[in-house]
């Protein structure tokens, strides 16, 4: 029976990596924004991403970034860009220069933010909702928040979109079934502290999405 594809965010060591590809992840996140705890530059995470089989995804995770950190995060080997507060017309310059495809992380707190989201998503290949970052918060996403799934229930968007933002071991099962999104996305969920993924986490993580 297949199951919910997942991605294990913010990969920053070879434990990590090598954990999540043993638990099934058909995405590794890599975040290059530096003021997250699970920061890596393009340097640090080459060696890690060469390490990706090729079955694996390999996600760069991007905040408003300029074209010469995209350009070092693809050289770097990165398949899937993820990108945190850009235009629909940025994602769409982007995905066309670098011919890959394109995912726009968006966070949510109501309905509106969907719709939004939505027509904000451009040529995206997925749209990733997470929950709305606190005002004044560091961090677009990764802040281990929730937001109401149910307002996906009536507000569900028209396209491909994945889960993020708050998922838990005890709350991904409920989520899948009540949502059934095309990917469910977890960083702080596994983790023992910030940007310390935990390996048990992340076996535990993956059995619950096979559960669902």
């Amino acid at each position: 029976m297949s199951h919910t594809p997942f991605k294990i965010c913010g990969v920053k060591t070879h434990d990590v990596l090598d954990a999540s590809v043993a638990a099934g992840a058909a995405h590794i996140g890599f975040n290059f924004f530096p003021p997250s705890p699970r920061a890596v530059d393009p340097a640090q995470a080459a060696p890690l991403i060469a390490r990706v089989p090729a079955h694996v995804g390999r996600v760069a995770v991007l905040v408003a970034p300029d074209d010469e950190l995209v350009a070092a995060v693809v050289a770097a080997g990165i398949t899937i860009l993820q990108f945190h507060d850009v235009s629909a017309q940025r994602l769409a310059e982007l995905k066309s220069r670098h011919n890959l495809p394109v995912w726009l992380a968006a966070g949510v707190r109501t309905r509106a933010d969907i719709a939004t989201a939505e027509r904000e998503a451009g040529p995206a290949d997925l749209l990733l909702l997470d929950a709305k970052a606190p005002n004044n918060a560091p961090l677009p996403g990764g802040n281990g928040l929730a937001f109401d799934w149910r307002l996906l229930i009536e507000g569900r968007p028209g396209r491909a979109f994945g889960l993020a933002g708050g998922l838990r071991i005890e709350t991904v099962a409920d989520a899948i079934r009540l949502v059934a999104p095309a990917l469910v996305d977890v960083a702080s969920g596994v983790e023992e502290g910030a940007g310390v993924k935990s390996v048990n986490k992340i076996m535990a993580f993956a059995s619950a999405v096979r559960a669902a």
